[in-house]
């Protein structure tokens, strides 16, 4: 008990009544007391009773590890940064390296393709491109100039040995050039030219990289004849689909003309028999001089000589044809339709052949109108329309992304007033899918057959 204890006791004045209630509230404060004190010897224990020097020392030691750790941790952050941009560096050189070659990402971003030779048709062309790889095949000779290297090398000592090995090494680096470019050529497709040259120029680049001790590389005139390989090599491909295209659309104009004829001529022969018949029948009715019957029969003739006339004039009038609009929407949708014309004789034919199996619904007709310039009435039409072609590059698909009731606008203000024309289509199949695929829990087959039933 200190001094202090000895004052605080000492103060305590002890009452003539009650001692033994203060003596116990006293002994109660005292356990309290013991309890505070080893409680706090327990704390002073597990800090390991450190005296106050201590526990300065152990923090500034934790201070010190704690800049330290600070230290560290920046030099890592640089580090990282560094290797971050060696990275980045890498990446791009890699870059730069690799040619683009998947077919998506080039079709994603083929425009109209432009020719680089002012040539006008595939045969030009391919009498160009046996020029240029003569040239490549004389160059590809000894000597020819498509390698270039040094001249002074030397392998132990001797001048002759180096040559031959420059020599060697040229040949090796050639074979391996001309592998890549001619496998470029077969593999060609006219929108894959700008990849394929620049793919061409990174061998070349790789080859002079290898060969720089030897100063080997490939001569700036031979990667350009090949180069011109390559881009008249795609310009005779795109020539050639085109002529391929042209022609294809030409046999199918003949085909359809040929039809349009041979249906004429039938229908000219039966009209002729026709009249042949009638001709018979009135010169029998005025030899039994029964009159009424003969001005009928007359009748008849004349209807028979006007359509005879008009058959003529089909057949003579190469321009005049029906203009027909239809549409398919369980194929192609609401907003689009086809418009175009026909000679045929009957214009619905034409329209079931468009009907075939390339389509999974046949097509409506909105408009059949037959002009006299049916060629020029199309044409006008197309013309109007011309914004919303869907195919912008083969003028032969006829289809536009247009409203039946627009093109009903279009070809009332070209044709005048249309004496008929669906605004709704039919679409009789497509409208019978829709119903038995929304129909619930019934199969399509036992559709089918309570519809037969009934």
């Amino acid at each position: 008990m200190n001094n202090n204890d000895q004052t605080n006791f000492q103060a305590v004045k002890v009452p003539l009544f009650g001692a033994r209630r203060m003596a116990a509230e006293q002994s109660i404060k005292i356990q309290e007391l013991r309890h505070e004190l080893r409680e706090a010897t327990d704390r002073l224990e597990r800090l390991g009773a450190f005296s106050f020097l201590e526990l300065e020392e152990r923090a500034k030691e934790i201070e010190n590890e704690m800049l330290r750790q600070k230290h560290a941790l920046a030099r890592e952050r640089e580090e990282a940064k560094e290797a971050i941009s060696l990275l980045l560096r890498r990446q791009e050189e890699l870059r730069q390296a690799i040619v683009v070659t998947e077919d998506v990402v080039m079709l994603q971003e083929v425009g109209i393709y432009e020719y680089r030779h002012p040539l006008t048709d595939a045969v030009s062309f391919r009498l160009a491109l046996d020029v240029v790889q003569a040239t490549i095949k004389e160059m590809a000779k000894k000597d020819g100039g498509a390698i270039q290297a040094t001249t002074n090398w030397t392998v132990n000592g001797s001048t002759t040995e180096g040559k031959a090995m420059v020599r060697d090494f040229s040949k090796l680096m050639l074979r391996a050039f001309n592998a890549e470019a001619d496998n470029l050529v077969r593999s060609l497709k006219p929108y894959k030219l700008d990849a394929a040259v620049e793919r061409l120029r990174k061998v070349a680049s790789t080859i002079e990289r290898l060969g720089r001790s030897m100063d080997i590389q490939v001569s700036a005139q031979y990667l350009r004849a090949r180069i011109d390989e390559l881009s008249l090599t795609a310009d005779f491909l795109q020539k050639q689909a085109e002529e391929k295209e042209a022609d294809r659309a030409e046999r199918e104009r003949l085909k359809e003309e040929r039809k349009a004829q041979q249906e004429l001529e039938r229908e000219r022969e039966r009209l002729e028999k026709e009249r042949t018949h009638y001709a018979n029948a009135l010169a029998a009715l005025e030899a039994k001089g029964d009159l009424e019957a003969v001005a009928r029969m007359r009748d008849q003739l004349a209807d028979v000589d006007r359509a005879l006339a008009d058959v003529d004039y089909r057949a003579a009038n190469i321009r005049a044809g029906y203009v027909y609009v239809i549409s398919n929407i369980g194929s192609f949708g609401e907003t689009m339709v086809k418009v175009g014309m026909t000679r045929r004789l009957d214009p619905r034919d034409r329209i079931r052949e468009l009907s075939d199996a390339s389509v999974p619904f046949n097509f409506d007709v909105h408009a059949l109108f037959f002009s006299k310039d049916a060629v020029g009435i199309e044409g006008q039409m197309h013309a109007r329309l011309s914004e919303r072609r869907v195919n912008a590059v083969n003028r032969r698909r006829e289809f536009f992304r247009a409203t039946p009731l627009e093109a009903k606008m279009h070809l009332s203000a070209l044709a005048g007033e249309l004496l008929e024309f669906e605004d709704i289509p039919e679409a009789m199949e497509y409208r019978q899918s829709l119903s038995q695929v929304s129909a619930p829990n019934v199969p399509a087959t036992s559709q089918s057959a309570s519809l037969a039933t009934q």
